[in-house]
């Protein structure tokens, strides 16, 4: 399916593929959370925080969570002291990687124009 088949059809973007894909991925951090999970398979919350610096706690705790109850993330807690909790993208997430690879090619050729 592509944005051609809904050209002219469209009365609510968030009715088409294009909208569920862009409420799933959009915003500010959780592409750069999934890059940054497919850059290193499996990352702790305060590796995350750190890598991404300029994020809060809280928000970064709200994108992981929805990006969990979205199938993209999967959130491994072990009972120990201090807690340790560990993130990895799930199978469905891998899916978006291709996405996230033409993103950053685009980039590359676009970056220094």
């Amino acid at each position: 399916m592509s944005m051609a088949e809904f050209k002219g059809k469209v009365k609510n973007v968030q009715d088409t593929p294009f909208g569920y894909t862009i409420s799933i991925i959009g915003g500010k951090w959780k592409m750069v959370i999934m890059y940054l999970l497919a850059e290193n398979q499996t990352v702790r919350f305060n590796d995350l925080k750190r890598q991404i610096g300029a994020i809060t706690y809280k928000t970064l705790s709200s994108q992981l969570k929805e990006l969990e109850a979205d199938g993209l993330v999967t959130r491994k807690e072990y009972p120990q002291v201090p807690p340790k909790v560990e993130y990895s993208l799930t199978d469905k997430a891998e899916t978006l990687l291709p996405v996230l690879e033409q993103l950053c090619e685009w980039g590359a050729k676009n970056q220094h124009h």
